[in-house]
């Protein structure tokens, strides 16, 4: 499938002008297994990972195509669109299944990874063949020039976020935003506030875009 040059296109993941994050409401209470941040009206769509508090933010409304409208702001991921578009393996552009006949394509900026490091920890939610192109086009961290991880498989490893506690009136406050992300099951996760969920690769190939389309057209 020729890579796509639609115009106008903007990823499905890119958060748009008029989705602002919810006003915080958050409260910290004692649970079974320990203190654990919720909302204070809380849904359960709000935990919709492993029972992780996940971060709100607004929708606009979706047009024809299903598609989110608004002025795109090019440097922020929708934190719930990350979320279900990098659960699912779906295209970070378009929203449809990401696979390919070789693996799954993740991007890369192209001082972000070391490639010779065995795993590789990643909050990008996968491409698929047709918007692989584009997506490096399109988002600024990967500077048109991204490094390509053709992966055969890529777990779910953890959740970034921001760590939440209680100061000396027990009232809640940030207490960390870890630069690394935390796994599933690691002790401050029940009062971590998470907006980005990630796959940890380590059987994937390292290319450059033009290799990869190169290796897909052999291969189909």
């Amino acid at each position: 499938m020729r890579p796509s040059t639609e115009p106008g296109l903007v990823p499905y993941i890119t958060q748009r002008l008029g989705e602002e994050a919810a006003p915080a409401n958050l409260l910290i209470q004692r649970h079974p297994s320990g203190l654990r941040l919720y909302y204070r009206d809380e849904d359960p769509r709000d935990r919709p990972m492993r029972g992780v508090l996940w971060a709100r933010c607004g929708f606009n409304p979706v047009d024809e195509r299903h598609m989110p409208t608004g002025v795109p702001q090019w440097k922020f991921m929708h934190p719930y669109r990350q979320m279900l578009t990098m659960q699912a393996l779906r295209c970070q552009v378009c929203a449809e299944q990401a696979r390919t006949p070789l693996g799954f394509i993740f991007l890369a900026g192209p001082k972000d990874e070391d490639p010779q490091q065995p795993t590789i920890y990643t909050n990008q939610p996968p491409v698929c063949v047709k918007h692989a192109r584009a997506a490096a086009a399109l988002c600024p961290h990967l500077e048109r020039s991204p490094m390509v991880f053709l992966a055969r498989s890529a777990p779910l490893y953890g959740v970034h976020g921001t760590l939440y506690g209680l100061d000396s009136r027990s009232e809640v406050h940030v207490v960390a935003s870890p630069d690394q992300p935390l796994p599933f099951g690691h002790p401050n996760i029940p009062t971590l506030l998470a907006s980005q969920l990630i796959r940890r690769l380590s059987s994937f190939r390292v290319l450059d875009m033009e290799q990869l389309l190169g290796a897909l057209e052999a291969a189909a």
